[in-house]
């Protein structure tokens, strides 16, 4: 059987005892086919063996640093909060690709750098790569989160008007955007406007179902019933 055929065939099981001795044979065949070091490296970091993971993404990366380089980026930000170490893969990884934007697993490189500056609280930097990303895809086609962490940042730094602007552009893409219902209630708090802070506070109790999430990690900017609940109680 084919190489490619049995390296399909272990990713569909990925996770199994099989899956894993396919790869490893399939490693001890051809030791420079990065993709078998990639996909067998999934299973690990996504239940929580980063160890074993990121030893066989490494290896990934050193066989094709184009190919991988995105995706370790990826897992640095999202599971390890490595902001800095996922900043030197995003930027490694747009210098080997010249005039061309990348989208590692599948998001804006440029939101993804926004990410790793916002959780370093290096808000201007991050204002910068979220407004970068939507220069580039679109205000209709950029993610709609872009604007919801530009409102965070504004807030960050004390400018509420601003922040309550980037709030509502996300509520332009879509009404049932709890987290910009959130941020305006934390502004409209600041702001003594109690009134609107209790409108939209029970707005994103009313959406919360359409929060951004994933079963296999937190967000930075992730939002939670209980949280809405206890500022609705600090408005009493």
């Amino acid at each position: 059987m084919p190489k490619e055929e049995r390296f399909k065939m272990a990713g569909n099981m990925q996770g199994s005892l099989l899956s894993q001795t396919m790869f490893e044979i399939l490693k001890s065949q051809y030791p420079d086919y990065s993709d078998v070091y990639f996909e067998q490296s999934v299973a690990f970091n996504k239940y929580g063996n980063h160890a074993r993971g990121f030893e066989l993404l490494d290896q990934a990366v050193e066989l094709d640093p184009e190919m991988h380089l995105g995706y370790r980026g990826y897992m640095k930000l999202r599971f390890l909060r490595d902001f800095n170490g996922a900043l030197k893969d995003f930027n490694r990884l747009d210098s080997l690709t010249p005039n061309f934007v990348d989208a590692p697993w599948g998001e804006g490189i440029d939101f993804l750098r926004g990410e790793c500056y916002f959780g370093k609280k290096d808000y201007p930097k991050a204002i910068e790569m979220f407004n970068r990303n939507i220069e580039h895809h679109k205000e209709d086609w950029a993610d709609i989160h872009s604007f919801v962490y530009l409102g965070l940042c504004e807030y960050e730094l004390g400018n509420y008007e601003k922040a309550i602007s980037e709030f509502k552009r996300a509520l332009k893409q879509s009404e049932y955007t709890p987290e910009s219902y959130f941020g305006m209630a934390k502004v409209y708090q600041k702001l003594g406007e109690i009134e609107k802070a209790n409108e939209n506070i029970s707005k994103a109790e009313k959406f919360i179902h359409y929060k951004r999430e994933n079963e296999y990690n937190e967000y930075l900017s992730e939002i939670y019933l209980w949280e809405l609940l206890d500022f609705k109680q600090q408005l009493k």
